[in-house]
């Protein structure tokens, strides 16, 4: 029996729309993904600034209620809403910042020494959790070697295998996360250690620096982010790679 050609196409039409569609729906899976993580990375790394801090005897942060994970009380429009946007739209990784944590300096009994580990304690932060979540996927490498994998390469390809999702319909979610985890913490960590102002690195870069030099360093400001933008991935890359190389070797390789 020959089928009428019309009825041909139109059913190839359906089936190529409904695959698009499910194509469109597992990209909007990764893009929220990324975002969870995205927002539980920038809340822990200020957290963190701010306990470093009150630790060392300045309460500021602390009092604002900024030792918390909650992404209300980090957010910053520009860093946490704006940019990610941009990356979304652009097809880059997703890459933010918060509203800067409130430190007084002056409250430290060593400036220098306890200013610099209050720096320090936001990316060490992003670092632990990368390797938290690596140690995590190990675990889950023994019950299901073949879903860690898949979500390794979903997350670098940018795209899920359907077929994967409907197989481990709860593993495979939870590899994604931490995978993204390990990827995006490590990004944020290379991100917040550019010495360039107001980033976390500027703030270690300026107690090394001669006294006469302060003022033109810390007055960089908007032209630091534009270099930032302009060169900052770069920099993002060649700290991100190697070690990003290494996390994947040991998820491969153990």
């Amino acid at each position: 029996m020959r089928r009428h050609p019309a009825v041909t196409s139109l059913g190839e039409r359906a089936a190529a729309c409904y695959h698009r569609h499910q194509r469109m729906n597992l990209h909007a899976v990764l893009i929220l993904f990324q975002i969870v993580v995205l927002l539980f990375a920038i809340s822990l790394h200020e957290a963190s600034h701010a306990w470093m801090a009150w630790r060392l005897g300045d309460p500021t942060a602390r009092m604002l209620g900024r030792v918390t994970l909650n992404p209300i009380k980090h957010i910053d429009p520009f860093g946490t809403i704006l940019i990610p946007l941009l990356c979304v739209y652009a097809g880059f990784p997703l890459i933010g910042w918060a509203k800067p944590t409130p430190v007084t300096t002056r409250n430290f009994k060593n400036i220098k020494r306890d200013d610099i580990l209050t720096t320090l304690a936001g990316p060490a932060s992003n670092l632990l959790t990368a390797i938290v979540a690596t140690v995590i996927l190990l675990v889950l490498k023994f019950v299901n070697a073949g879903t860690v994998i898949s979500a390794m390469m979903a997350t670098q390809m940018g795209m899920i295998d359907s077929t994967v999702m409907q197989s481990s319909p709860v593993l495979f979610p939870v590899t994604l996360l931490l995978y993204y985890a390990v990827l995006i913490n490590l990004i944020l960590m290379a991100f917040n250690l550019i010495p360039l102002p107001p980033l976390d690195g500027s703030h270690v870069v300026r107690h090394i620096l001669p006294y006469n030099w302060l003022r033109a360093y810390d007055s960089i400001g908007m032209i630091g982010l534009i270099l930032v933008f302009l060169f900052g991935g770069r920099f993002i890359g060649m700290i991100v790679s190697p070690m990003l190389n290494v996390f994947n070797h040991i998820l491969l390789g153990m």
